[in-house]
């Protein structure tokens, strides 16, 4: 199986501050590979500096078998590496489909009217106010229009920062089940995710994340049958 994307003995540091210590792990083809660990972990780091927006303080990432070290998000994006942020980051004075339009801003192709069509099929209640203003959308609408605006860019790989944050019950079954159904469609994700349980349910493999550091691995069932695991971030 083709490795996508690898992190080797990655660290990162704020200031003084050494947010991220040294982390291994790599994605694969095909697969949802979970980062889970308690806020402040240094998941949000990691793909920060996996996606260029964050400098690199040692280490290496690689893409495709190259290294990205040092590219710019925008470059990055054209290659198919594509972020869905924490917070979603929508263009708030943009409606509906100025967003979805300008995630597509790497492309030149005819078929970027169709690929919205297609975001509409995912997510029908974004059709339905496809003129309205990002920024008057609920944080729910507002994270599937973050998710779809993603996916116009054809993510060869697609990492997602805490999808679920913030959001209702209803909502947080909703954005799961179109991750699950993205992943099945053959997009490779990394998701980043303060939900273990869900997360890990979803994945192929995981990560748990603490302190800067990459403190357990392995297969996600396995992961979440883990008494450590269960006791740390399940609540048991």
């Amino acid at each position: 199986m083709t490795t996508m994307l690898k992190v080797a003995g990655l660290k990162v540091a704020y200031g003084g501050i050494q947010a991220v210590k040294g982390i291994d792990f790599e994605v694969r083809q095909g697969e949802l590979v979970s980062l889970i660990g308690a806020n402040g972990a240094g998941k949000t780091t990691t793909l920060k500096a996996i996606t260029g927006t964050q400098p690199v303080a040692a280490g290496d990432i690689e893409y495709l078998g190259r290294s990205i070290r040092g590219q710019g998000a925008w470059d990055l994006v054209r290659q198919g590496l594509v972020m869905v942020p924490e917070g979603r980051g929508t263009f708030t004075r943009m409606t509906i489909t100025e967003n979805l339009q300008m995630g597509a801003f790497v492309r030149n192709d005819g078929e970027i009217d169709a690929d919205i069509d297609k975001v509409f099929a995912i997510f029908p209640r974004l059709k339905e106010r496809r003129n309205q203003l990002a920024g008057t959308m609920s944080g729910g609408e507002q994270q599937m229009l973050a998710m779809g605006r993603a996916l116009m860019a054809r993510p060869k790989v697609l990492l997602m920062d805490e999808p679920s944050m913030g959001l209702s019950p209803i909502m947080v079954d909703k954005i799961f089940e179109v991750v699950a159904d993205i992943h099945v469609q053959g997009t490779t994700i990394l998701l980043v995710e303060q939900n273990a349980s869900r997360a890990l349910q979803l994945a192929d493999r995981g990560y748990v994340m603490d302190s800067g550091e990459v403190t357990m691995s392995g297969e996600a069932k396995a992961l979440l049958a883990d008494p450590r695991v269960r006791a740390a971030y399940l609540g048991e």
